[in-house]
Formats: C-alpha cells, structure tokens, sequence
C-alpha cells in the first residue's frame, strides 16, 4: 500500500463507506496516519453530529464537515487542507418516507470541491425504496451539474450502491434480478458523466478487479466475491489532476473490518 513518503507533494484524497465510525474508529485513526490521507470523505457514519469523533479527529489535524442524525446513514467530509463553503444535504434531494435523510454533503478543501454521498440502496426492483434511489440520483445530478461542469478540480465520492459495468460484478448472473445493476440505475450513473464527470477507476492491489465492498457472509472477501460500488466521479480539471488511485483492500483484512475498502486517489493540485 503507497504511504505518506510515496506521495512526493501529491494531495491525497479518499472514500470510505466505514459501517460505522464509532465501530471502525481505532481503525481509521490508524489509517489516516499511516496513508496521510489529506481528505476523506466517509459513508455510513451510523452516528448523530453530536456523536461524531470531531475531536479525536482533531488531534491528527482534521476539521469535520458532517450530515448525521442517528443510527443509520451519515456522511461527512474530514480535512486537513482546508474545510470551507460547507453545504449539509442535497439540495432539492427528495425524502423517504417524509424523512431527509443524511447521505449527502460538499466542501471545499484547499484547490478541490468535494462531495460526499451515500446513495440510497434500493432494496429491491419494484419497492418504494429503489424508485426513491433513482429520485435521489436525479436530484443529485442537478445538484452537481454547475460544479461538473467547472474550472476547479471537483469530485463527487461516496458509496453509490450501482456498480458501473458487468465487470465490476463478481457473478454478474447472480444478481441479473437484482438492485445495484440495473439499466435505470446504470442510466443514472451515465447521466452524471452526462454533465462532465468521469469515473476515476481506481487500479486493485490484488487480483485483477477493483472490487471496493465483499459481503460479510459466506466468505465474501476471502473468496473475492465483490462488487465496485464506491466510487470516484470528478470533472475534467479533477481526472488531469489524477497521478493514481486504488482500491486499499488490506483494510478490509482482519477483525473488525468495515465490509468496503477505501478507495484513494492522488492528485497533483
């Protein structure tokens, strides 16, 4: 895994879906020290704003930008280069079930706008939950359109629960009538490159695909059975930035792993 020294004078920028931060945090605290990762955008914090560890992160030199209300969902953005311009939620990001959940959050961190997101799962074809992704998908391709189309370095990173292509399935068959790979949903994913953002496939430390999450269950990860979920989406200005990218799946070793690996990317900006 490249560390702080391989870097040269490149800004490191990450996603990671955590499964919880309260769960995960001697892990990420770890991890942000080893990597020097600059900014992070991080999924599932599982926490409310009040419970999120802003001063733990803090101590390593982190300001917080965070959109969390309790047990499920969170997002936030963390950053060591600057935390400015924060904008909480999705604008015009429809509710579910009467409720604006917390998936979504921008800032811009020194030369680069980002934002963090958590899109809705979907659950299953055909429940009111998948037809509120595909909402919640439109209302963000508005959202980010003036931005994707900018001058400044912009990404839009998080779990976004589609993977792009067949080739980012382990069994493709498996989940033929499944959420996660359907035409609308990948139609969706093609109208955010619509407005002039790219995805920026990260290259795997091992194996041949860039896999970011693995099921728990059934032996998922030893076994490699993944899926490239989490997701790096920046403008043009963004992508001509890009000197690497990969997917940290030692991360996902162990006790007391997250499900999904991070997923960084190193810019010269």
């Amino acid at each position: 895994m490249p560390g702080p020294a391989d870097r040269l004078s490149y800004m490191r920028i990450a996603t990671w879906n955590v499964n919880s931060i309260t769960a995960r945090l001697p892990r990420l605290l770890a991890w942000l020290e080893s990597t020097g990762t600059d900014v992070l955008c991080i999924q599932e914090t599982k926490t409310t704003a009040e419970g999120f560890p802003a001063a733990e992160l803090r101590e390593l030199g982190y300001e917080s930008a965070v959109n969390a209300t309790g047990r499920w969902n969170g997002v936030a953005v963390i950053s060591r280069a600057g935390l400015e311009d924060v904008v909480t939620g999705l604008p015009g990001g429809p509710g579910y079930e009467g409720v604006q959940e917390p998936r979504a959050v921008s800032a811009t961190c020194g030369p680069v706008r980002v934002w963090s997101v958590y899109v809705p799962n979907g659950r299953e074809v055909g429940h009111d939950h998948y037809a509120y992704k595909l909402r919640w998908l439109e209302a963000l391709n508005k959202a980010v359109a003036e931005g994707a189309a900018g001058q400044r370095p912009f990404a839009v990173l998080g779990d976004y629960n589609i993977a792009p292509t067949d080739e980012d399935v382990w069994d493709p068959a498996l989940f033929a009538e499944s959420t996660h790979v359907t035409p609308a949903e990948r139609a969706a994913l093609a109208a955010l490159r619509g407005t002039g953002l790219q995805d920026v496939v990260p290259r795997p430390l091992k194996y041949d695909r860039p896999y970011t999450y693995w099921d728990y269950r059934q032996l998922g990860f030893p076994k490699n059975k993944g899926l490239r979920i989490d997701l790096v989406y920046g403008n043009a200005p963004f992508a001509a930035a890009v000197k690497d990218s990969y997917v940290d799946r030692e991360e996902r070793k162990g006790k007391g792993a997250s499900d999904h690996a991070p997923v960084v990317v190193d810019l010269d900006v």
